[in-house]
């Protein structure tokens, strides 16, 4: 796994966040929530998606790219099983997938990676700027490693699962390897 795990961001949150006793067991849970970042991007057909948009709604973000060889598929197949699990609630909490990969990612090949975990879930790209925009208001770096014209390159990415609350702040970072069934539960403290 070539994900970042060592940029500012991740010890900024583990300076600011605790788990309190109400708080879910699992994730890196803030205790002072701050306003998500902006994420606003044009989705494969063409219509706007914005995630401020989406109050009322508990949001998972997930920032990957479609040929990572391990944290992605898994975390998205995880996301997948917390979906079933959380039955008729899930209509309820939305799974966005965004990559950080523009450059091989497209809107198309995005958006076609999320529907084969679900056919609910959101797959997002945008130009390498709109991406390093929303890397810089989510706090994250992600880079290629290797040389990007020969396309067999990884990318550095935060590995976590961003759960974003129903007023739009963000309150918990999952760690991967968390099981659907364990995410449904924790994300059920926030519906």
């Amino acid at each position: 796994m070539r994900s970042l795990r060592r940029t500012a961001f991740p010890l900024l949150v583990m300076a600011t966040a605790a788990c309190g006793p109400d708080a879910p067991r699992r994730g890196i849970v803030f205790d002072e929530p701050a306003p998500a970042g902006a994420l606003a991007l044009t989705r494969f057909t063409g219509e706007p998606f914005d995630i401020a948009a989406l109050r009322d709604t508990v949001v998972l973000v997930y920032f990957g790219y479609t040929h990572c060889p391990d944290v992605c598929p898994t975390t998205l197949s995880d996301w997948a099983g917390a979906r079933r699990a959380l039955g008729d609630r899930a209509d309820r909490v939305r799974f966005v997938f965004v990559t950080v990969d523009p450059l091989r990612d497209t809107k198309e090949v995005a958006h076609g990676y999320a529907l084969q975990f679900d056919s609910s879930f959101v797959g997002l790209s945008g130009t390498p700027e709109e991406i390093k925009a929303i890397g810089e208001a989510w706090h994250f770096a992600a880079y290629p490693e290797g040389d990007t014209r020969s396309r067999d390159y990884s990318v550095a990415h935060p590995a976590y699962t961003y759960l974003v609350d129903r007023r739009g702040r963000l309150r918990v970072l999952y760690e991967p390897g968390v099981r659907g069934e364990d995410l449904a539960a924790e994300i059920r403290e926030f519906l």
